[in-house]
């Protein structure tokens, strides 16, 4: 991933947008990884009995998100409402394999 410029280290709106286009970048690189576990979970699920959604997962999953996103100076309720759609995509997205509960 290419070297991010800090933003104190921005000195217009063009060099700041520059930066913000490479970071959108990199983050949906990081959905299409994490789309790629989601994927290997829908494969590896049926071995073990499990549906594509396992409510005290997402309810783990959640609260590790807040926790970090407080840790580092993001808004947890943002966080929380980001993740539960990317979770609800992630579980739609096995269903397509798995089948619905």
């Amino acid at each position: 991933m290419p070297t991010l410029t800090p933003p104190q280290d921005c000195h217009s709106m063009q060099e700041l947008r520059v930066q913000i286009d490479k970071l959108d970048r990199q983050l949906i690189e990081m959905l299409v990884m994490r789309a790629g576990y989601i994927d290997r979970a829908s494969q590896l699920k049926p071995a073990e009995g499990l549906p594509a959604r396992i409510p005290d997962r997402v309810e783990e999953v959640v609260q590790r998100v807040r926790a970090s996103s407080d840790d580092l100076g993001m808004d947890p309720d943002l966080a929380e409402r980001l993740w539960r759609i990317l979770i609800d995509w992630s579980i739609a997205r096995e269903e397509r394999v798995l089948g619905a509960d």
